[in-house]
């Protein structure tokens, strides 16, 4: 019988089982590589809001807590947003004329909220609760940095389901005192010991992990 294929059709069959293998494995690479990226997750990416608000000044430069703004972080699911009224409360007099105000003065005037865009924008699957995690003692800077260095806010963390597990898995590496809970700051730089306060607090405040899929998807 004649020989159908060449002496060298085996060695090219190999090398193009290979190069498959190879590619798909690039592939997936590729994908997990952008799935895990800023241009995906947004994080890093400073978003535009119709009023500039610098965290950076209000918080760091003036001091003003969290929860002037952000009203409902301890009581309510979602943390909240500024409302037109909670500007006004000190810009009715500060810098009042100015163009940056422009759009609260205009809120005010006719009656319309203010529209901030989205920067911390879980899926509509996950559930989510502010009050929870401020009442355990995990601080606002673990998921949203220090925002007392960012003249516009930015996603910290990449916010991955990932991400999320690390924390429940070992809640305790997060934990903090309540009344530390609004600072700005790593834990490092607040206390002594921190390791030590930690593993106090978890004990306290009755840590545990919580990775079952009830936890986040309801």
């Amino acid at each position: 019988m004649p020989q159908i294929f060449s002496k060298s059709a085996d060695t090219i069959f190999r090398s193009a089982i290979v190069a498959s293998v190879l590619s798909i494995g690039a592939v997936g690479g590729a994908m997990l590589v952008i799935a895990r990226s800023s241009y995906v997750t947004g994080q890093h990416i400073a978003v535009t809001q119709e009023v500039p608000f610098s965290h950076q000044h209000h918080v760091a430069d003036i001091g003003i807590d969290c929860r002037y703004c952000h009203q409902n972080v301890e009581t309510s699911p979602r943390a909240g947003l500024p409302t037109t009224q909670v500007c006004i409360n000190c810009h009715r007099k500060l810098f009042n004329q100015t163009d940056l105000l422009a759009p609260v003065r205009a809120s005010l005037r006719e009656g319309k909220p203010l529209h901030w865009n989205r920067v911390h924008d879980l899926p509509d699957y996950v559930y989510f609760n502010h009050s929870i995690h401020v009442h355990k003692g995990i601080a606002c800077y673990e998921c949203h940095g220090n925002v007392g260095e960012m003249p516009l806010i930015m996603q910290a963390q990449p916010l991955t389901m990932q991400w999320c597990l690390d924390c429940h898995r070992d809640p305790q590496q997060h934990v903090r005192p309540r009344e530390l809970v609004f600072e700005p700051q790593p834990l490092e730089k607040l206390v002594a010991n921190p390791n030590v306060l930690r593993k106090e607090l978890a004990e306290e405040y009755e840590l545990t992990s919580r990775t079952d899929c009830y936890t986040c998807h309801r």
